[in-house]
């Protein structure tokens, strides 16, 4: 074996925020299995050791000197290797950190230089960034460390580092998922590989954190941009690469951008000092045989769909998950995540029939929970419903039947499911979809009442095309197929459909997409095609409902733009983008 080969481990990591103990476990563990392997450094996520976001959490001195703590305690667990770690760092100020740990000793920290503050990202309300960007000599092998946003810039601290003479750049991230984001990354790592002729190891965390869901997918790249190893998406894993650091000698030796030194006005330079660390040359086995399954674009949103759910509902206790089965397709769906997610055992599927549910919507409940395995409760409304209408009848007196007498039904709906959860401890999934969610298409504490929103960030024709995917995995569909082909309808009152309210979907959904996501103009996306008076009637819903969605519980981010974290409006706004 070459003296400048060396074999590297990435550790997809499901931390959890505020879990210092049981994060150091977690670290450890995979530190055991790399050094077994025969693996000379292990790279960890970005804050692995706090968990990612740690939010107002970095405020508390406490939580800070609890995290430098545990790092000791790692550290002193990390011998016959190199383990890299993310965690919060303490100087004149707090830094979003790695730690280089060499055989059981702190041998040097490097501080994140690009801070993100965009999107979900606040790490300048946190953190202050970093300096300096170091590089390491482990032997005959020059290697350096950034953190996540820093190599997504041309001109970011991996130039720095490369120049001082690192060959090998170690990036850990906990960078969220959204549809799309996978391949952009892939192109971003393989531009700034051959761009720096260097081997750019990407590892990212995995798991659901409130909305966010990492997806992991470490990536390893090689001098000249090629995929050389990969991760799972959404699977805890140890990713091992062989790497010859003598093909980014004789790569750079061909390129001769590496010695015109007056580019370096165009960048960020930074100080790079050099720590040498001792050699540990580990007896090696042979390297462990790695698959990764790709997968297909509606699979890869209903596994990050899985993983959010199932980690929302574990990492805060829940012992199990309500889910309202109406018959329709948003709660069908939601039902089927939750069984995916957390086992049929751990799910309780709750009709709820009033005078307007249709018998084909009852019985399409009862086959869904059937086919899915999940215990099945029935529970009609419609005393109570009646008694609410006595109860209101002289002061609704003289008036026609409205919205009101119809979100009655979905607000008695949302009593009993809370009523349940209240006594058995079980959390409520709501099943409204980011369609209904933009326009107002749902009942403030009614069918928005509950504790997590598995499709908050699905649109609405998603909804149809997750549910026929799931459908063709396994030997028979479990979402019956009535449920797929009628029309949508809330079942409020007769013969109602959701067409009476709002828009086609294939027409609604390209048009919220442009306003929230992309954020058009009206006259903009009127030019892409779209009816005037459909788009104008649109924006007007998106928005004056803001006040509900920001009432409406937590919900899996899968687009690039969700509600929440993504898209901050004021309530109170007089601005009307119609």
């Amino acid at each position: 074996m070459s003296a400048r080969s060396i074999r590297l481990a990435l550790s997809q990591l499901n931390s959890v925020v505020g879990d210092l103990d049981g994060n150091v476990e977690r670290i450890a563990a995979d530190v055991e299995r790399a050094r077994a392997a025969g693996a000379e450094i292990v790279i960890f996520p970005e804050l692995a050791l706090t968990g990612y976001p740690p939010e107002d959490l970095v405020l508390k001195p406490r939580f800070i000197a609890d995290n430098l703590q545990r790092l000791e305690q790692l550290a002193a667990r990390c011998h016959g290797i190199t383990a890299v770690v993310g965690f919060v760092d303490a100087k004149r100020d707090i830094y979003n950190a790695a730690a280089v740990i060499h055989d059981g000793n702190l041998a040097g920290v490097y501080h994140k230089r690009f801070l993100p503050n965009y999107g979900v990202f606040d790490e300048d309300r946190y953190f202050r960034a970093g300096s300096e960007a170091p590089i390491f000599a482990l032997g005959e092998v020059v290697f350096a460390v950034n953190i996540c946003e820093d190599v997504w810039y041309p001109t970011g601290p991996a130039v720095s580092q490369v120049r001082a003479g690192a060959e090998l750049i170690l990036n850990l991230n906990a960078s969220p998922y959204h549809r799309g984001k996978k391949s952009f990354r892939e192109a971003m790592l393989a531009t700034r590989a051959a761009d720096n002729a260097a081997i750019i190891a990407y590892t990212n965390m995995v798991g659901g954190q409130d909305e966010l869901v990492f997806d992991g997918n470490a990536m390893v790249y090689d001098e000249q941009g090629r995929r050389i190893a990969e991760g799972p998406q959404f699977e805890e894993s140890l990713i091992f690469a062989d790497l010859d650091l003598e093909a980014v000698f004789r790569r750079r030796l061909h390129d001769p951008r590496h010695r015109k030194e007056q580019l370096s006005a165009s960048v960020d330079a930074l100080p790079t000092p050099k720590i040498t660390l001792n050699r540990l040359r580990p007896a090696r086995t042979p390297l462990p045989k790695q698959t990764v399954c790709p997968l297909d674009p509606i699979g890869e949103v209903y596994r990050a769909l899985i993983v959010g759910t199932r980690d929302y509902v574990r990492k805060n206790g829940f012992q199990g998950a309500l889910v309202g089965l109406s018959g329709g397709i948003d709660s069908s769906l939601v039902a089927t995540i939750a069984a995916d997610a957390l086992g049929p055992a751990n799910v309780v599927g709750v009709s709820m029939p009033s005078r307007f549910s249709s018998a084909g919507s009852k019985e399409d409940a009862r086959e869904l929970a059937r086919n899915l395995g999940i215990d099945y409760w029935t529970i009609p409304i419609e005393p109570a419903h009646q008694a609410m209408l006595d109860m209101l009848a002289d002061k609704f007196a003289g008036t026609a039947p409205n919205l009101a007498e119809e979100n009655l039904q979905s607000r008695l709906r949302g009593n009993v499911l809370m009523t349940i959860s209240n006594k058995f401890g079980w959390i409520v999934l709501t099943t409204g979809n980011k369609s209904e969610m933009a326009t107002g298409y749902a009942t403030l504490y009614g069918d928005m009442a509950g504790g997590f929103a598995v499709l908050k960030d699905v649109p609405k024709t998603l909804v149809y095309e997750l549910s026929a995917w799931r459908n063709l995995q396994g030997e028979q569909p479990v979402i019956p197929v009535a449920v797929l082909t009628k029309e949508p309808s809330a079942e409020l009152r007769p013969n109602q459909r959701d067409v009476d309210s709002l828009p086609p979907y294939p027409v609604l959904d390209p048009i919220l997409q442009a306003y929230v996501e992309e954020d058009r103009s009206a006259e903009e996306i009127v030019a892409m095609g779209f009816n005037e008076a459909i788009v104008r009637k649109t924006i007007q819903l998106v928005d004056r409902t803001e006040y509900k969605r920001r009432q409406a519980p937590p919900g899996v981010k899968i687009t690039p733009r969700a509600f929440g974290r993504d898209r901050r409006l004021p309530i109170t706004n007089r601005y009307r983008g119609a």
